[in-house]
């Protein structure tokens, strides 16, 4: 199995990591995926490894971990239990936005606790009208006699049916303020809002759901950063949460390579080793290939993003490539395991759905096309 080269630290870290993963999550994945539900109890350790609020500076909370490092402890989690990922990418959205944008009050009150993993958030940003357009988002928040009103729907938050807290994003409506893109901080059991739980075919235990909110009144201080930031403070957060996905779809297509690697040595068909065929033997080889085209687009993303580069076009490649590219690799394993691979007390069952996930969070295949395109070409295709 290649891999990019890899420092001692970050060495030392993954195996940490692996240890952790093996020994603490994965005996607890199947009967969580059959009951839909998420072990938030595995949180706190997660934070100790890092991987809440890990690249924020050590000043603020977090451990000054660098984007190349993040980016292989995102392949981790992603070739062990993608809805882990996914879970621990949303949590690091809202931390983000709080220690950038949050007052003293609010860290103290919500980032503490996010980063200890005793809190747990979510992000509201689509809606039943608006995916990748974010400009397009309709739920709004109206000035009244000093507290905040909502009113509006949100559609597949991740985490939104579990979550204590819900950043919201919302048309704000003010003396200061009108009509643009604002973020809110709604407590659950404060602001009684009305939660959906939505039941899907990838990534079943991250708590998908709607959100409703009817004159819901929050107070004026859980206003995050100042009135109308949020559009602009929301696409710079973009690159890196591509950057995420695209490192866990890394870490997925890299797993569903390892098992097929593994079973073709093992099984036989008609006196022979499977392994020894020539097509299963084509079906490795072009699994291997995607693996470490992704991998290396990632990885490239990830440094130039600690460079401080402009990494628009290499963010969205890097998405673009890897998630399709995963889930080719795991149709390909579902193929060389046969009927195994249908099973679902198998792995390559449930890496072949949540890959097919990826394709569409933090802008969509075509989106990120879209986004390559215009740096590529200099011309916008989007309207």
């Amino acid at each position: 199995m290649s891999q990019i080269d890899l420092t001692p630290e970050q060495q030392s870290l993954k195996d940490n990591i692996r240890r952790f993963m093996v020994k603490e999550v994965v005996p607890l994945i199947s009967s969580h995926e059959k009951t839909r539900t998420f072990p938030f109890e595995l949180m706190p350790q997660l934070a100790e490894l890092g991987y809440l609020g890990g690249t924020l500076p050590e000043s603020e909370g977090g451990h000054g971990i660098d984007m190349p490092t993040w980016a292989m402890m995102m392949e981790e989690l992603g070739y062990h239990w993608l809805s882990l990922r996914t879970m621990v990418n949303i949590t690091n959205g809202s931390i983000k936005r709080i220690a950038t944008h949050g007052s003293p009050a609010q860290k103290e009150k919500y980032l503490k606790p996010v980063l200890a993993g005793k809190l747990k958030v979510c992000t509201g940003l689509t809606e039943p009208d608006t995916g990748s357009n974010i400009a397009g988002i309709q739920t709004r928040a109206d000035l009244v006699d000093g507290q905040w009103v909502l009113n509006g729907r949100k559609l597949w938050i991740t985490n939104g049916y579990n979550a204590d807290v819900a950043m919201i994003v919302a048309r704000t409506f003010s003396p200061d303020c009108d009509g643009k893109l604002s973020t809110f901080i709604v407590e659950r059991t404060h602001a009684n809002y009305d939660v959906r739980k939505l039941e899907t075919m990838v990534l079943r235990c991250t708590g998908t759901a709607e959100l409703g909110f009817n004159d819901v009144r929050i107070p004026k201080e859980n206003l995050v950063g100042a009135e109308g930031s949020a559009l602009s403070g929301t696409l710079k957060g973009l690159d890196a949460a591509r950057l995420n996905i695209a490192m866990g779809a890394v870490g997925a297509a890299q797993s569903a390579l390892d098992l097929s690697t593994e079973y073709v040595k093992q099984r036989k068909q008609f006196g022979k080793l499977i392994g020894s065929f020539q097509l299963i033997q084509k079906h490795i080889v072009d699994m291997t290939v995607r693996v470490e085209a992704a991998r290396a687009l990632g990885m490239r993303a990830a440094h130039a993003l600690e460079a401080g580069k402009d990494v628009r076009q290499a963010c969205s490649i890097a998405k673009l490539y890897a998630t399709e590219a995963a889930h080719e690799v795991a149709n390909m394993a579902l193929q060389v395991h046969g009927g195994l691979g249908y099973s679902e007390d198998y792995p390559i069952e449930r890496i072949f759905r949540d890959t097919r996930g990826g394709m569409i969070p933090e802008g969509t295949t075509e989106i990120q096309t879209l986004i390559a395109g215009r740096e590529i070409l200099g011309i916008n295709a989007i309207a």
